[in-house]
Order: C-alpha cells, then structure tokens, then sequence
C-alpha cells in the first residue's frame, strides 16, 4: 500500500526542544514526497499564523491542522472552521475566571486574546505560540470566530485540573493535555484526526495510506485513525497505546528518520 499522506505534530514531535527542525534535510524529503505525490499535513494544537512560520518555503502548497483541528487550511484556502457558539463561549469564560490557578488565551481566526493583568512571563510565552495575540481587559465582546481555548497550568495541576473541568464543561468542550503546562479545550468531535479526515475526503485518500507522528494527549484520536501511527520516543503511556510504532527522539530528528524510511520503502513501509 503506498503512503500518500504524512501529518506531524510539531511541538515534542517534529520540532525540537530548541523549536528547530533540519531545514535542509526535509526540504530535500519534501521536494521527494511532493514529486510522489505524498500529502504533507502539519497537525498541532498550535495557531496557524506561528505554524506557517516554520514552513516560509511550502507554506501555499501543504495543509494544517491548526488549533487542535479548529482551523484547516490547504494551500492557502480555508477547508473548515470550528466555531463555538457564543452563549457557549461566555459560559465557559465564566467558569474558567473562577480558577485561580489558570490563565486563559481565547483562540480565534483573527487573533489570540489573553489579559492585561496576566503576568509577563506568561505573555511571554504566548507570544511564542501565538504570533497574532491581543492583551484585553476582559473577554467580552470580542468579535472574532472562537475554536478553542489554550490554558496555562503548572504542569503538577494538570491532571488534577483536567479531571475538574471535564466534571464541570466537558459537554461543552473537551480538555486535552498538550503538554508543557497547558491544556486546550476544544469543541466535542473537533479535534486533528476529525481534520485529517475532512482532508483525506478531499483528496481520496484512505487511512491506510496515512503516516502520523505525535507525543500529547492532543494526538490520540489522530494516531489511532492513521494506518501508520508513530509515538515519540517520550511519549507517555496513554500516547503510546493508541500508536502501532514508535519514533525516535524529537531531538535527534526522529521525525525525518521515519520519513526516510516511507521514501525508501523500508520497514513497515514495504
């Protein structure tokens, strides 16, 4: 069966630690793929303007999955758009203003949105993950498409957190641990695989024929729907499951390694 399409997670996945990949390197895999005709999807709970960042040269020709499956693009056109409703949208603000203990970016098309008040460390590292981020002084009336939220948690809060949400929203929206201090609610069913799916049926393309790579909770659904499914090599137990295979290190460029092997028609791939 030949693979027609490979998505990557990026944080913990295909990027490193330091948040680089070898340009060089998997630009001469892509301008391979590409001449095959293999699919190169960038799935991640990151926004789509930071995520098209990474990729100056093909930004206009591969896909994304953005904001956890929120946003889908190909080539520059708009595929599908989450959208919370937005009574859901001030219900679930309510309740996340009452933890004390989580700080809040509200995820839009047009922009992230997080507080003045928050401290600067934290707006630091937003301005990392989200290139687009306004400072407001509070979340109401912003009139923007909403698809998800991101929340800042230490890291010993998680589990405990994520359990209280999903008591307190979670017929609302979905937490999902993404890991490094953050959880991201998200809208029931739109998650990445939903949105590797809407492209798969866009392009004819099977899931037998799909390669995912992941390390977070965020990427469970989308390596149990791949045909070829690869966990990091620091995935937890629960990612791990839900993958037939295991990648190398992020940082020793576990991605690009299995990428050489769909090319060359290696194991499992043959």
């Amino acid at each position: 069966m030949a693979i027609k399409l490979i998505a990557v997670d990026m944080d913990g996945t295909f990027l490193s630690d330091r948040k680089t990949y070898n340009r060089e390197r998997f630009l001469r895999q892509y301008a391979q793929m590409k001449a095959r005709g293999i699919r190169f999807v960038v799935a991640s709970g990151n926004q789509y303007y930071q995520l098209i960042s990474f990729f100056p040269e093909i930004a206009n020709e591969i896909a994304f999955v953005a904001e956890n499956g929120g946003w889908v693009v190909s080539e520059g056109e708009d595929v599908f758009n989450g959208e919370l409703p937005k009574a859901a949208f001030s219900a679930i603000v309510d309740h996340l203003l009452t933890r004390r203990n989580v700080d809040i970016i509200a995820c839009g098309k047009s922009s992230a949105y997080t507080l003045k008040t928050y401290s600067d460390a934290m707006k630091t590292m937003a301005g990392m993950y989200y290139h687009r981020l306004e400072f407001v002084d509070s979340f109401d009336n912003i009139n923007d498409v909403f698809f998800k939220f991101g929340l800042n948690i230490s890291d010993d809060k998680i589990p405990q957190v994520q359990r209280a949400l999903h008591e307190a929203i979670g017929d609302i929206m979905v937490p999902v641990h993404t890991g490094y201090g953050s959880i991201d609610l998200i809208i029931p069913g739109v998650h990445k695989a939903n949105g590797l799916r809407l492209l798969q049926q866009r392009w004819g393309i099977d899931d037998s024929e799909v390669v995912a790579f992941g390390d977070g909770g965020n990427d469970i659904e989308m390596l149990r729907q791949a045909g070829f499914s690869f966990a990091m090599e620091h995935a937890g137990k629960g990612v791990a499951a839900a993958a037939k295979y295991r990648a190398g290190s992020n940082n020793e460029e576990g991605v690009l390694d299995i990428i050489d092997k769909v090319l060359n028609n290696e194991a499992p791939f043959h």
